[in-house]
């Protein structure tokens, strides 16, 4: 890239663009005419801003990236809606990232401090929380969101309108179509649910008695999933009465509750380890 605060004279910057004094944009990349780029952002060559975008404060996009292009969605009528980047997000060499519907959100919204690797694709309305890495060639479908700390494996694709909770970990290679809780690990083609992600728990300053209840919640619900009958409304429920009031376990049962794709069952015999 180049030194900071430059714009090579091949890129093709609309006049009405926004772009702070300090951005750097390389070789043949092109801002259009509803752009706004925030201070200290870096775009690399060949890249292309399009749409009401917003980049925000220390973006760094890499080569042959398209940001806010229309959505392929063949109800689009080229509506103004929006991409929003949130600050200091890496967004390596071909992501794709196409701007909401009028009939969706409305926008594509990008949280703080992600790492987006390349070939990953994000699909029109999808709402995707801070500090999320998704791997190379992971693939959102249309209105999807990511909860916050959120890890996405390689060639993982997340099908249309699926939640996945906060610090959820997908593994490589997978297909969800169904809703991730938050805190669990998560693996296969249709997969299931493979326990807690301590690990993931542990590095951000989650207190052992946290991961301890929710451990109890997760035993509770997915253990009482498997019985011929049981709802997840009541299985929750028991989970509730059996674990107290720690937060973390509330957002880990509400998510459930609300869920309106169902989750996945879990693999009983490698349930939430130490």
């Amino acid at each position: 890239m180049q030194s900071k605060g430059t714009i090579h004279p091949t890129a093709i910057i609309d006049k009405t663009a926004q772009i702070a004094s300090d951005v750097t944009i390389g070789p043949y990349s092109i801002v259009g005419p509803h752009v706004t780029i925030g201070s200290g952002a870096a775009i690399g060559p060949h890249v292309v801003l399009d749409g009401h975008t917003v980049i925000g404060e220390g973006v760094n996009i890499f080569q042959f990236s398209s940001i806010g292009a229309a959505p392929q969605d063949l109800k689009y009528q080229n509506e103004p809606t929006r991409v929003e980047i949130g600050n200091n997000t890496i967004i390596r060499e071909f992501v794709t990232i196409h701007r909401g519907t009028a009939h969706g959100r409305g926008v594509t919204k990008i949280g703080h401090d992600c790492m987006l690797m390349a070939y990953c694709h994000i699909a029109h309305d999808c709402e995707v929380g801070n500090r999320v890495i998704m791997a190379n060639g992971a693939t959102l479908g249309g209105h999807v969101s990511l909860g916050n700390n959120v890890v996405i494996g390689g060639l993982t694709a997340i099908h249309q309108f699926c939640r996945v909770g906060d610090f959820a970990f997908l593994g490589g290679m997978s297909g969800v179509d169904k809703d991730i809780p938050p805190y669990v690990k998560y693996w296969g083609a249709r997969g299931k649910i493979y326990g807690l992600n301590v690990v993931g728990l542990r590095r951000n300053g989650f207190a052992r008695e946290v991961i301890g209840a929710v451990k109890t919640a997760y035993r509770i619900v997915f253990h009482r999933l498997l019985d011929e009958g049981v709802t997840i409304a009541s299985a929750v429920q028991e989970a509730r009465e059996k674990t107290g009031h720690v937060p973390e376990v509330q957002l880990f049962l509400d998510f459930i509750a609300s869920s309106q794709r169902g989750v996945p069952l879990a693999r009983q015999e490698e349930e939430a380890e130490e």
